[in-house]
């Protein structure tokens, strides 16, 4: 009896088991069916996206020509790229409804007489309305060339975001890198308003290796010892022991003035040893400064900033932005970006005990225009 029921469950075992390999038999086949279809699909997949859309539009290299275009204007006037008689030609992809081409709208229009002076033109291919681009113009004061992309993209400018823009020489070749962002955008206007030449093996800001998003915290602050522009010189060094605001801004910003007005009124409030000390570094026109210095009430020392050099050395090229350094000369905390958290920073309270070693505002300014 015992053997004949081992017989029967040997039995039931083994049919157990012949189910089971024949069910996962089952799902192999049926798995290696599914894979078959899948990689026909991948294999067909490219002829479809070539048909569904046009691929991304290559970035033109230094040397290569902008490719004609003709576009109607402002007033519905066409404008065609042999119409631009300039001997260089600033293009800018925009957009009035773009956060970051606001941004740098009203510094663009600040660098049009620069611009001009040094034979560039400045043209914003646009997308929207005419009336949202004429509002977006008499708000930044804007008096440039602007041409709409309602029914035809401009080639070179296809499939990109805003802003973007190509600076074009006499021969309508490319002759500066791709500028790609805001930031990059307004520094490659400020080399043409400067009348800067570029060298064919430049490469774009977005493959630059230079640190553009701010010197870490623990990071030792750079040194500097500037001109004050009535006679004299700041140095960092003259700080040691307290703590230092050290603010970048530039006249043709508009939160720059913001904060400009803000701190004025700090200023006017604070004891002279307050901590952190402030110093803001500017740039632009010495003139164009000494009117906003005049502005907002600012009876402040300024200093020169030989070019982009202590804003090259401290990784950011934004403004406003600010840097807080600890008594031992290190960068406190992360890069305070925009009047909000520049002021936080500067109502930052005194830590009791530091001796105070200057209690006046130093406003940094660019080299620019000194010579002028």
């Amino acid at each position: 009896m015992a053997k004949a029921i081992e017989r029967m469950a040997l039995v039931t075992c083994c049919g157990a088991a012949g189910a089971a390999w024949a069910t996962l038999f089952g799902l192999l086949r049926q798995q290696g069916r599914l894979l078959a279809r899948i990689e026909a699909l991948e294999s067909a997949r490219p002829a479809f996206a070539l048909e569904d859309g046009p691929a991304p539009a290559p970035r033109l290299e230094v040397g290569a020509p902008i490719g004609p275009f003709a576009l109607p204007d402002l007033t519905a006037a066409t404008v065609a790229l042999e119409d631009l008689e300039s001997r260089r030609i600033l293009l800018v992809h925009w957009d009035p409804g773009c956060g970051f081409c606001d941004q740098i709208a009203a510094p663009l229009a600040a660098l049009e007489d620069d611009l001009a002076r040094h034979g560039t033109e400045l043209v914003l291919v646009s997308h929207r309305s005419a009336e949202e681009n004429r509002r977006c113009a008499d708000k930044a004061g804007l008096s440039c060339r602007i041409l709409l992309q309602e029914q035809t993209r401009m080639d070179a400018f296809k499939t990109m975001g805003t802003p973007v823009a190509y600076l074009v020489d006499e021969r309508r070749r490319v002759t500066a890198p791709e500028a790609v962002g805001a930031e990059a955008v307004l520094e490659l206007a400020r080399a043409a308003a400067r009348g800067r030449t570029f060298l064919r093996s430049e490469r774009p800001l977005s493959e630059s290796r230079i640190v553009r998003d701010g010197l870490k915290p623990g990071t030792p602050a750079p040194e500097f010892t500037l001109p004050e522009l009535d006679g004299g010189s700041v140095a960092l060094s003259d700080f040691r022991g307290r703590r230092v605001l050290l603010v970048f801004t530039d006249p043709a910003c508009g939160p720059c003035d913001e904060l400009a007005s803000e701190l004025a009124a700090m200023c006017g409030e604070r004891p002279a040893d307050a901590s952190p000390a402030i110093v803001m570094v500017s740039r632009g026109d010495v003139d164009a400064n000494r009117r906003k210095v005049a502005r907002y009430g600012l009876t402040l020392p300024v200093l020169l900033q030989p070019g982009w050099q202590l804003s090259r050395e401290y990784g950011i090229f934004a403004t406003p932005v600010g840097f807080l350094i600890s008594e031992d000369g290190r960068i406190a905390t992360h890069v305070a970006r925009g009047p909000g958290e520049v002021l936080a920073l500067a109502r930052t309270p005194q830590i009791p005990g530091v001796p105070a070693q200057r209690g006046t505002l130093p406003i940094v300014f660019s080299e620019g225009s000194r010579q002028r």
